[in-house]
């Protein structure tokens, strides 16, 4: 509603004006981000219960999912454990022709002064792959794979690193080839929001209601939170070629579990390590 009186003179010169600002404000529009609303986005405080969302528009990440890969290449994500017991990763490029075994991957070569495994004046450390998995993350049509590696680390002079403990532990089953010796492994994980400090289901900055016991393989909106989450990262894992048996919900609001096995030797450890960096990605997806 306009409240002052507008003479017809005035009228004509209102609307030249008006086509003005149409045209500005088309082409401002072009340099500016959309505007977000506050429900669609974990970036603006805590998540609901549920198991909260991904804060990028799925329609943009479909566009470039969408591409086709060269027939000839694959994407190759090196995975490690870094000095605090967490996975890294970066991606290479490589010939599809040398994916298909572990032995004809490349040597490759990380910083490791930002990961506190290299001093800063000597920071080389080289990332040897052990164990390839199909890529639930970049799944092709073609019958090609993209691949994660798990990798252990050294220095340029073939020592393994003091956090390299994967070598160690390989050194235990060495000359046991008559020995075959199973593994089951059991992961405890608690799914917090944003902030680090409020796990899923928790009032912010409270307790919940309940004591524990009613969330322990639960079912129901009010006892069970991050079920999508722990779906995904189950069939991400399966996707992946790794022996999880099973899931479920623990004593905690948001704390969850799986189980990996059984596994043999050496590849248990190898498993349970690619599992958790999945679990990790998966969380990314669910901004958790």
């Amino acid at each position: 509603h306009i409240s002052s009186p507008i003479t017809f003179k005035s009228i004509s010169k209102m609307k030249f004006t008006a086509a003005i600002l149409a045209v500005a404000a088309t082409s401002i529009s072009a340099f500016t981000t959309p505007s977000v609303s506050k429900s669609s986005t974990a970036l603006f405080g805590v998540l609901p219960a549920t198991t909260g969302q991904s804060s990028l528009d799925p329609e943009v990440i479909s566009r470039y999912n969408a591409l086709e890969f060269p027939l000839d290449k694959v994407l190759a994500e090196y995975v490690w454990v870094d000095a605090d017991g967490n996975t890294r990763s970066k991606t290479r490029t490589l010939p599809a022709a040398k994916a298909k075994e572990v032995g004809a991957l490349p040597k490759w070569n990380f910083d490791g002064s930002s990961t506190n495994q290299a001093p800063g004046d000597d920071s080389e450390v080289i990332l040897k792959p052990q164990r390839i998995f199909r890529d639930p993350f970049r799944p092709r049509s073609d019958g090609v794979d993209n691949i994660l590696v798990i990798c252990d680390t050294y220095t340029p002079a073939g020592d393994p690193l003091p956090t390299n403990s994967r070598a160690y532990a390989m050194e235990a089953f060495e000359g046991k080839d008559d020995e075959e010796v199973w593994f089951g492994c059991e992961q405890e994980f608690t799914l917090f929001n944003l902030d680090q400090k409020t796990p899923l289901g928790w009032p912010e900055g409270g307790m919940p209601s309940r004591p524990q016991g009613p969330y322990y393989c639960s079912v129901g909106p009010e006892n069970s939170f991050g079920r999508a989450i722990t779906d995904a990262m189950y069939k991400a894992c399966l996707y992946a070629g790794i022996e999880i048996s099973g899931v479920n919900g623990e004593v905690m609001p948001g704390q969850q579990e799986y189980q990996v096995g059984p596994c043999v030797g050496i590849d248990a450890g190898d498993q349970v390590m690619m599992s958790r960096y999945i679990l990790q990605r998966v969380c990314e997806d669910f901004q958790v």
